[in-house]
């Protein structure tokens, strides 16, 4: 048992504990809103984040990770709150609990990703069923705001508290983003190699060894090159359709099967790193034809603005044209002939872009003067009839 001057000192700690919370603790409609903004924030830049592989795009997901740890305050304020409320359960409350498990599942997920975590779900991982789980958080979300919504009010701001509160809870959550990093260079965790993206690295440098994957439906059978022809479209002055023989470096011919200008063209390598939205990433030398050269050749018009590449899936995915211009359709990756599961006869490598913009097994390169919007749809469904 303790001595009373132990007792003393616990319910001291205590009371100070619970002056701590009042002071933090923002007015409970503040708290609502403040859920709301972040979970938007952590959707949004979740969303950015596929599209965002440069450097200077670094800040979309620190902003991801910030929000994230500044969510776990905020959901902590509300769940004391209306904890009592949780016995009696309807269906609009049972499905207010499925949200927050949501929630709560997307942030530890994210967490134990950061921290090196891993599961295996078969085709899918950990950093999938992260996203899931935040995806599963938006109808929720809208069902409940259709139920609960009430607006702010002045009364809901207290001044220079109100500033302070917000002040502590994001600023602490900021520094909690920050000293992750460090925690996992000391324990020396497997998150500690991440790419700004989160990705991992895996099979740098060794061919056709890092990972297959494939978006959605796109799982087509081999290409046979005898079949197969690149196809150049739109526009240009000499629409094109070359032969495997043309755009592989492993041929001694290459020559353009069209009547130009520009009779041949160089055989191209760049170095370039995939950045898969599953989680991992990978550094090769590609090799094949530069589509600046290829474009060179058959002659672009001068309202041209976009260049479309197309898999033999449907799938497909524009550049604007000056970036489209120095991106390889390659046929080799380190010098081995790519391999059907990563594209073969001919992949895109798009430096800068996420792994699914670099499109596999392409068949053809369209030059327009505005993007195919219907591309965005060909993502989910490409494939499909295949």
């Amino acid at each position: 048992m303790g001595t009373p001057g132990d007792r003393g000192t616990s319910g001291r700690v205590r009371t100070a504990l619970a002056r701590l919370r009042t002071l933090l603790s923002p007015h409970p409609r503040l708290v609502d809103w403040s859920l709301f903004a972040l979970l938007l924030v952590v959707l949004l830049t979740g969303v950015l984040g596929f599209l965002s592989g440069r450097p200077d795009e670094a800040w979309v997901f620190a902003t991801h990770g910030v929000a994230g740890i500044s969510l776990v305050a905020f959901l902590y304020f509300k769940l004391r709150r209306v904890r009592g409320r949780l016995a009696e359960l309807t269906v609009t409350r049972a499905l207010s609990v499925l949200m927050v498990l949501a929630t709560v599942g997307a942030l530890a997920t994210g967490v134990w990703w950061v921290f090196g975590g891993t599961l295996d779900l078969g085709p899918w991982g950990l950093l999938n069923l992260h996203v899931g789980l935040g995806l599963l958080v938006v109808p929720l979300l809208a069902y409940h705001l259709t139920r609960r919504f009430r607006p702010l009010s002045s009364t809901d701001f207290e001044g220079r508290r109100t500033a302070l509160q917000y002040t502590a809870l994001v600023g602490a959550g900021a520094l909690a983003w920050r000293l992750q990093g460090s925690a996992n260079r000391l324990l020396d965790t497997a998150g500690a190699t991440r790419r700004f993206t989160g990705s991992r690295e895996t099979g740098s440098g060794d061919g056709n060894a890092f990972p297959v994957t494939a978006w959605v439906a796109d799982d087509p059978d081999p290409v046979s090159v005898s079949d197969w022809t690149l196809s150049v479209r739109g526009l240009v002055g000499s629409p094109a359709d070359l032969a495997y023989a043309a755009v592989s470096p492993a041929h001694e011919d290459r020559a353009l099967a069209v009547r130009t200008d520009r009779a041949s063209f160089a055989v191209h390598e760049d170095r370039a790193l995939l950045d898969c939205t599953s989680g991992w990433y990978s550094e090769h030398d590609w090799q094949g034809l530069r589509v600046g050269d290829l474009l060179d050749a058959v002659g672009v018009h001068e309202d041209a603005a976009w260049v479309q590449f197309r898999s033999v899936t449907g799938y497909r995915w524009s550049l604007p044209l000056a970036e489209a211009r120095d991106a390889t359709l390659a046929t080799h990756v380190d010098g081995d002939r790519l391999a059907h599961g990563h594209g073969f006869p001919l992949r895109l490598v798009a430096p800068g872009r996420r792994g699914f913009q670099w499109v596999k097994w392409v068949e053809e390169v369209r030059v327009t003067r505005r993007r195919d919007r219907s591309e965005w749809l060909a993502v989910f469904v490409s494939g499909v009839e295949e």
